[in-house]
């Protein structure tokens, strides 16, 4: 009788090699389409915000303030700063939305952020044009164009060129009657002085401070701020994940992989949602030492402004949280477009609302970033005036906060109750 055969040795599997790994078109697949769409919708969406200020602008808040008290010029019922303020305010062209204001009503609007600039009429206008016509004049009329560079550099340059054309536009209309007045005189330098007669200054309505970034530093605090709480969420998320044994931890050449800790979908929400709150307490405290104590930016209120950071990132955090609980191992790319992608374009800090087309305006009404950078804003800039955008943020702030506690909870509950848990506890 034959002998048996000895088995035969196990062998090492083969390492595959990338070449050969190249050539598996399954393996290209969601890597290609999902980077392609990745860069197809973050240049639509970024560049569509920002490529046509101009052609998007609607309806830019602008004020125009009439003081003009002199007597209407022969043969006119109004004196020129009437007619110049019904003319504005009769404009349809629809780039600004011209609102006619009092002194009063001028310093309330730049103070609390309603109003992007503004066209005052000082009380000798029609007086001093009537002068140009005789020898009385003294000196030339003027317009004078405010800024409000709070509501960022682009905003308010915005206003200040419409302003400066609508003041330009009517010292041409103001020089054609004057010119066509048998008083001009036949004087060819008398004439051409006449034929534009206004000056237009332009003055800042609304200071801010120097180390302000010409209104931009709001923009960037309240970037800083979301992105402490996205990135401190995901890095919370994959840690806690890490250390109760759901995902691997590799370091370089070394992994390891922890014993799985039995714990419900609802407790590792909630732990993370609790880590989460107490590490915003150090996050939000190093931004602020840093864009303050470092960077000397320009703040004031400075407890109001670490309070509401705080809460800002937390609501952040939370949201960020409760999209990964619900969406898994897509969660992440979910938020980044929910707080970052979407949320940077439609944010209104660096291109007015008022600038971009429809579709970030609605995105504005409901996106983080808009309603934390009106609260930043508001802060300072416009001497924490809950009328400047801190009343809506902290309302938002609140809403932002119970919405990813619901969504984030309900989930959880849902996948618990369906009994659909993350992983097989294993043993140590």
């Amino acid at each position: 009788m034959a002998a048996d055969s000895a088995p035969a040795p196990d062998r090492a599997p083969v390492p595959a090699r990338a070449t050969a790994l190249l050539r598996r078109p399954r393996l290209w697949l969601l890597p290609t389409v999902l980077s392609g769409l990745l860069a197809l919708l973050l240049a639509l969406l970024y560049m569509g915000g920002v490529v046509d200020p101009d052609g998007a602008l609607r309806d830019l808040p602008i004020g125009i303030v009439d003081t003009d008290q002199g007597e209407p010029l022969p043969g006119q019922t109004a004196n020129l700063g009437a007619q110049l303020t019904r003319a504005v305010v009769a404009d349809t062209s629809g780039r600004a939305g011209w609102q006619r204001l009092t002194r009063a009503q001028l310093q309330d609007g730049l103070a609390s952020g309603k109003i992007f600039g503004a066209l005052v009429v000082p009380a000798d206008f029609t007086a001093s044009v009537a002068a140009l016509t005789n020898s009385n004049a003294t000196a030339r009329p003027t317009l004078t164009v405010l800024t409000n560079p709070g509501l960022g550099s682009l905003g308010s340059s915005l206003a200040s060129r419409i302003a400066q054309q609508t003041a330009r536009q009517a010292s041409l209309t103001i020089g054609k009657r004057l010119t066509a007045s048998p008083a001009a005189g036949a004087d060819s330098t008398a004439r051409l002085l006449l034929a534009d007669p206004v000056t237009v200054t332009t003055q800042v309505g609304h200071p801010i401070g120097e180390r302000s970034g010409l209104g931009l530093t709001a923009f960037y605090y309240t970037l800083l701020l979301v992105l402490a709480g996205f990135l401190g969420a995901n890095v919370i998320n994959n840690g806690v994940d890490t250390a109760l044994g759901y995902a691997d931890n590799e370091i370089g050449p070394w992994h390891t992989r922890r014993p799985t800790v039995p714990v419900s979908r609802t407790q590792t929400l909630l732990l993370k949602m609790g880590m989460t709150a107490g590490v915003c307490v150090l996050t939000t405290t190093l931004v602020m030492v840093a864009t303050l104590a470092i960077l000397r930016m320009d703040a004031s209120h400075l407890p109001l402004l670490w309070i509401y950071s705080y809460c800002a990132s937390v609501a952040v955090g939370l949201g960020v949280q409760a999209v990964n609980a619900a969406f898994g191992g897509i969660g992440q790319l979910v938020s980044m477009f929910v707080f970052i992608v979407l949320g940077l374009p439609s944010s209104g800090s660096t291109v007015p609302l008022e600038a971009v087309p429809a579709f970030y305006r609605f995105l504005s009404v409901f996106e983080p970033m808009r309603q934390l950078g009106g609260g930043v804003r508001a802060i300072l800039f416009f001497d924490a005036r809950a009328d400047a955008g801190l009343a809506r943020a902290w309302l938002m702030i609140a809403i932002g906060t119970a919405v990813a506690l619901l969504f984030g909870l309900a989930m959880t509950r849902y996948y618990d109750r369906r009994g659909l848990h993350r992983l097989t506890p294993q043993p140590a």
